[in-house]
């Protein structure tokens, strides 16, 4: 009677029994192999749902350029509209499915699609903190337009004085006002700032950025009134 041969495979040309001790080894290293995998896995697809959601923050001419696929795009827009709590879990979780498609050059362009949109905030905070430096020192004093025209000769410089000149009426002319309304035991009105005074920040800045408009128009100078 011929022996029933023992069932078993062949690892790197050794043949291993099943329910040996080397047997069991392997399928417990396979096993840790294969729950450490399933761990990345779950990690990568947090991080790629996560890049999705920055991706709602994203301005629309950066998105553009991206040119993502239209089902991730077409994603991204419904999720902006969604105001349900879980609708809104949802659509992200479809958002981090669609973001898996995408290949290693597409996430890379993303990433630096978002820190070109953070950097550049940064450095537009800068230019409009100095224009505003700028522009209150051209009104305080003219000593100051001899060292900005040395900086930016560029500057119509028959422009620029008019600006100042009309900044520094307005300014006289809302202090009267307000000191008129306070001799007769009213209440002062609200302080605001004439139109020369935001066409001189326009124009202070215009050089600073080298030429480059304001984004957001004239959002600094409704702050100021």
């Amino acid at each position: 009677m011929s022996r029933k041969p023992t069932k078993g495979y062949f690892v790197r040309g050794k043949f291993v029994a099943e329910g040996s001790e080397l047997d069991l080894e392997l399928k417990a290293e396979l096993k840790g192999t294969w729950d450490s995998t399933k761990t990345d896995l779950k990690r990568e697809s947090d991080a790629l749902q996560d890049l999705g959601k920055e991706l709602l923050t994203l301005r629309r001419g950066l998105l553009e350029r991206l040119q993502l696929p239209d089902k991730l795009v077409e994603a991204l827009a419904e999720a902006l509209r969604i105001t349900n709590f879980e609708g809104k879990r949802r659509q992200m979780q479809f958002i981090g499915k669609q973001m898996r498609k995408l290949d290693e050059q597409q996430i890379a362009a993303i990433k630096d699609a978002l820190n070109e949109q953070r950097n550049g905030a940064s450095i537009g905070k800068q230019q409009t903190q100095i224009a505003e430096h700028w522009r209150d020192r051209l009104i305080e004093s003219d000593d100051h337009l001899g060292v900005w025209m040395d900086q930016f000769p560029a500057t119509d410089t028959q422009q620029l004085r008019a600006l100042m000149r009309q900044a520094r009426k307005d300014d006289a002319a809302a202090k009267a006002k307000a000191a008129e309304a306070e001799a007769k035991g009213l209440t002062p009105p609200p302080a605001t700032k004439g139109r020369a005074y935001r066409e001189l920040f326009q124009l202070v800045r215009f050089h600073i950025t080298g030429g480059e408009a304001a984004e957001g128009g004239d959002a600094e100078d409704d702050a100021d009134e």
